[in-house]
């Protein structure tokens, strides 16, 4: 449905969870968005904003269900902090030595 959303803002958004509440009423829709912060989180602005078109459009596709959930959007965060430890942990590699520390004993070979 991302796909057939007019919003440009949501081109580059998936949904990388879905959580529905026991009785069906509530869906939380956690999203995942390329840029910026500011750019992030107005896909979840735009996501909100189209509440009622996505409702609909469920409503047509799961057929089986009295009414379709009402969405709830959030950021999700979790591939914004991977690509951050990510790149720290990188800023590390040239600082950590492969090499053996130039004081240690050399091995012993066996006899």
């Amino acid at each position: 449905m991302l796909t057939e959303m007019k919003d440009p803002r949501v081109h580059l958004a998936s949904v990388s969870r879905v959580s529905i509440a026991p009785d069906l009423r509530v869906a939380t829709v956690m999203i995942s968005a390329v840029g910026d912060d500011p750019e992030r989180r107005a896909v979840v602005d735009a996501m909100r904003h189209a509440e009622g078109y996505l409702r609909a459009q469920l409503g047509h596709r799961l057929e089986n269900l009295k009414s379709p959930p009402h969405l709830q959007f959030q950021l999700d965060e979790s591939i914004a902090y991977s690509v951050r430890m990510s790149s720290l942990l990188r800023e590390l590699e040239p600082t950590v030595s492969t090499d053996a520390a130039p004081d240690a004993a050399p091995a012993e070979e066996p006899s």
